[in-house]
């Protein structure tokens, strides 16, 4: 392909960005004029419409839509390109695109991403805060953060970056109505907070000490697909809650909540970063699970 048909797709593309001749024009370095002649040119050789114009806004057709579509996934490759350069140096550049759970990732990624960015300049991030188990290859993610799930998917890896106990917990507001649990049996008589989405539903594991794991049936009026939600209904005293120390710790130092069965242990939650097989990591993507595991590793040991 000649250069001079490489720039009319970047002008094709920067117009569709900026959502007009003039903004999209100026993106890079043109007037509206130049611009449209340039879209008119793309448009004669491809034999369609790629877009609808009015006097102020530009739109995609039917055409446009699917060209389009084409074209980000041209430039997530040249992306690609260059991240399998920098692995070389050593340098992390292009766009790091990450799916984390809800509040883990807002408490303990956001943090980490801001090192991260001030440290690797070059890089950008994109960022997807779900609770949803997203389909890393086909959505395109460089990285995904879960916790307690490992994947199956031969194209994906596994690594453990961190490790986290959960906790079996109430609030004194649900305590004193409803009394507080003193066997693993006992809790098949109160509400219990679950986390549930259309893929998956938390299970409970806790166990004796010195006995064998047992797994927790107890009643479940109330299913949420948020940790967070979880933690947020068991303050208000809903129910008892299973959640990683983590999302707790504060409302436990502050009498919030309140740790049930001492006597039993209960799972220790590993977070895994998950992401798709390649014969060469790019640099952006083996930098942050290199911080993820030097930052959170240590915490992990410092929690009893």
């Amino acid at each position: 392909m000649k250069r001079a048909q490489l720039d009319e797709i970047f002008v094709f593309m920067s117009v569709v960005d900026a959502g007009s001749f003039v903004g999209g024009g100026r993106a890079v370095g043109l007037t509206r004029s130049t611009a449209g002649k340039a879209l008119a040119r793309l448009e004669a050789r491809l034999g369609v419409r790629l877009l609808n114009r009015t006097t102020r806004h530009v739109s995609l057709t039917d055409d446009g839509r699917v060209f389009h579509e084409h074209c980000l996934q041209v430039l997530a490759a040249l992306d690609e390109a260059e991240a399998s350069v920098g692995q070389r140096t050593g340098h992390p550049r292009g766009t790091l695109r990450l799916t984390v759970p809800d509040a883990f990732g807002r408490r303990h990624v956001l943090p980490l991403l801001r090192d991260y960015l001030r440290t690797w300049p070059d890089v950008q991030a994109e960022v997807s805060f779900t609770d949803r188990v997203a389909d890393i290859i086909e959505e395109g993610y460089d990285l995904a953060v879960r916790i307690n799930t490992t994947s199956t998917d031969t194209r994906l890896v596994s690594r453990l970056v961190a490790q986290h106990r959960a906790v079996l917990c109430a609030a004194p507001a649900y305590l004193e109505a409803r009394g507080e649990p003193e066997t693993l049996e006992e809790l098949a008589t109160h509400d219990c907070l679950i986390f549930s989405s259309r893929t998956r539903r938390q299970h409970w594991q806790l166990r004796k000490k010195g006995g064998s794991s047992v797994k927790v049936e107890g009643r479940s009026r109330l299913r949420l697909d948020s940790g967070e939600a979880l933690r947020d209904a068991a303050v208000a005293g809903q129910g008892i809650a299973y959640l990683p120390d983590f999302l707790v710790d504060e409302d436990l130092a502050n009498g919030r909540l309140k740790a049930l069965l001492p006597s039993c242990e209960t799972e220790v939650v590993p977070i895994m970063a998950i992401y798709p097989s390649k014969r060469y990591l790019p640099a952006k993507v083996r930098r942050f699970i290199d911080l993820m595991v030097a930052q959170w590793s240590a915490k992990s040991r410092q929690r009893p």
